[in-house]
């Protein structure tokens, strides 16, 4: 095959080399961070043989996320330095596949994280909402299956229109011409995006929403225990709840606007606006997982014992 041609020699732009900079020092260090996410919560799972439901999303954030800046940076990589190893069946088919199931995996469990909070910590009297709230341990595993099934469902979708759009692009411009045919990758892209796009609106909607409830309850229920001079430390919690929540609503609403921008042909063309996009949609992943480390005890615990551990090891050399 011509694309395996060893003759070839890849040509980078400077545009393409910052691009594959940014993408390795965002990607490596998220998915650094959100293995130790899973590899915990597994080292877990094997002691007691089980797992709460809590415990269960984040495992299963963590992992999709691993695999999205996973096949993310492969494809950056690739498209950058060696876009001919890429843009052939089934290299291009396969990695639009994974990445978008891990893609959509990880807004879909994100959002089953905030509907689980808002149904764990936030506090009202509706029939349907203390329902919910009995029966949120038998809920979410359903949650996170319907949320895998939608990705699966989208992620065939995409690899059905890559396949269809590449062969089209090969027999049009001739075989080996991968000059023309990377430069529709980004019209492919577009029609990809834009089959999940309604999926990214869902999956926002519910967690804005989640969200405004969880932070209406925890300020109405702050204000009653400053009326009431409750404990202080129950304050201190409570104020670290709404913000975690708030930072988590901020990154996935801008996260969510700079997904929009990239599916808006006119922002391609502006290289500052793409990078920017990049940066951030790189970033967000590993961000978040970090924030939700420090929100949680026991993997808090574990990463201070693990740098503990390494400073000491430093000290001993």
């Amino acid at each position: 095959m011509e694309a395996c041609h060893p003759s070839w020699k890849p040509k980078v732009t400077s545009y393409g080399a910052m691009a594959l900079a940014i993408t390795t020092l965002e990607a490596f260090p998220g998915m650094w961070i959100n293995a130790f996410i899973v590899c915990v919560l597994c080292i877990a799972w094997v002691q007691k043989k089980t797992l709460n439901s809590n415990e269960k999303i984040l495992l299963l954030l963590g992992f999709s996320r691993f695999w999205y800046l996973c096949f993310s940076w492969v494809y950056c990589s690739l498209s950058v330095t060696y876009p001919n190893y890429l843009f052939v069946q089934p290299t291009f088919q396969l990695i639009v596949l994974f990445q978008t199931f891990s893609n959509c995996s990880s807004l879909w469990v994100s959002a089953c994280l905030c509907v689980f909070y808002c149904i764990k910590i936030a506090n009202f009297r509706n029939s349907f909402f203390i329902y919910l709230k009995v029966k949120t341990d038998r809920i979410v595993p359903w949650l996170l299956l319907a949320s895998l099934l939608s990705a699966l469902a989208i992620s065939i979708i995409a690899y059905d229109i890559a396949v269809t759009e590449l062969s089209i692009n090969h027999n049009s411009t001739g075989q080996g011409n991968f000059s023309k045919v990377s430069g529709k990758m980004g019209e492919i892209f577009f029609q990809i995006y834009f089959t999940y796009g309604f999926g990214f609106v869902i999956s926002f909607t519910v967690v804005m929403s989640s969200t405004l409830l969880l932070l209406f309850s925890l300020w109405r229920h702050k204000c009653k225990m400053q009326k009431n001079s409750m404990n202080s430390l129950s304050m201190d919690a409570h104020i670290k709840a709404m913000k975690s929540i708030l930072s988590f609503f901020i990154m996935y609403s801008i996260n969510f606007i700079f997904l929009i921008l990239s599916l808006i042909p006119s922002t391609k063309e502006e290289k500052y606006v793409a990078l920017l996009s990049l940066i951030f949609l790189y970033a967000f992943p590993g961000v978040h997982s970090l924030i939700v480390i420090f929100s949680n005890p026991k993997l808090e615990k574990m990463l201070i014992r693990i740098i503990s551990c390494v400073k000491c090891k430093d000290c001993m050399k």
